[in-house]
């Protein structure tokens, strides 16, 4: 494999695992889009995206079987491309397998296709299996792990970060997201989709990325609770001002978003077109 091979695989400008169809190991269903889920315009937003995300992953734990087994998974990171925006009336058609494994963790692609229109956003999700009593990782079953591996050949999967926080100092702007009782899940901290209403609230000002294909990274270092003062750092990086993001993203601009409570260091999302 050549470098630039392995650099496509790895990083925020990896590529993504195509669905592997026709294959009886995909887990395949539709629903409607539904009003909650639109924004002004009637496009999927980004955040009830990624809960339709995790609602078809408990769909397929509890369809193989594992629901009962592996109840607890947590989420890394989220990588999401908008390649053409899905709007409302459109019907959602859902396609989820597995792209990568290990002992503990593992990555999920989902493909939500709009089946009467031609919009289509791609992702790939690092979920880690959580002990119910310890709340650390926990080992995935052995027959929980060769239904996985039906669709992926990539058994060895490690994490590695993809994004570096931005300083307070130097960003562009400092924002304030309130958090409310109704963004906290079972685990006592943030449900995931409410970090992408961040992101959502900070690509209202740019409607034209929302038409171009677009990529949003998010990884989670640490539980938002509530009750935590949560800042927003923006930081912009023009064209040809940084090769922090891999030289594949250094035409184009990126911006990140950092999450900090005080000085600690929540989440970071990056976003750039495609």
């Amino acid at each position: 494999m050549s470098p630039a091979e392995r650099t496509a695989d790895s990083g925020l400008a990896k590529s993504l695992m195509p669905v592997p169809d026709p294959n009886p190991d995909v887990f395949d269903r539709e629903w409607p889009l539904r009003v909650g889920d639109i924004d002004r315009a009637g496009r999927l937003r980004l955040d009830a995206a990624c809960r339709h995300i995790q609602d078809i992953g408990q769909d397929q734990l509890r369809e193989m079987g594992h629901e009962e087994t592996h109840p607890l998974w947590i989420v890394r990171r989220t990588m999401v491309d908008l390649i053409r925006p899905i709007e409302f009336q459109d019907m959602l058609r859902m396609r989820r397998w597995c792209s990568g494994t290990s002992n503990r963790w593992c990555e999920m692609r989902v493909r939500i296709d709009g089946v009467r229109g031609r919009g289509l956003i791609e992702s790939e999700a690092f979920w880690i299996n959580i002990n119910r009593e310890t709340q650390g990782p926990a080992r995935i079953s052995d027959d929980f792990m060769e239904d996985l591996q039906r669709t992926t050949n990539i058994n060895r999967l490690r994490w590695k970060s993809y994004l570096s926080a931005g300083a307070r100092q130097d960003a562009n702007e400092i924002r304030d997201f309130p958090i409310r009782v109704s963004d906290i899940d079972l685990f006592d901290h943030v449900n995931n989709s409410v970090y992408w209403k961040v992101v959502e609230e900070f690509l209202a000002p740019y409607p034209e990325l929302l038409e171009a294909p677009l990529r949003v990274t998010i990884e989670h270092d640490a539980p938002v609770a509530f009750g935590d003062k949560l800042e927003i750092l923006l930081h912009v990086y023009p064209p040809g001002s940084t090769d922090k993001f891999g030289p594949e993203l250094t035409d184009r601009t990126v911006r990140t978003l950092t999450y900090v409570v005080g000085d600690e260091i929540k989440a970071l999302a990056a976003i750039f077109p495609l």
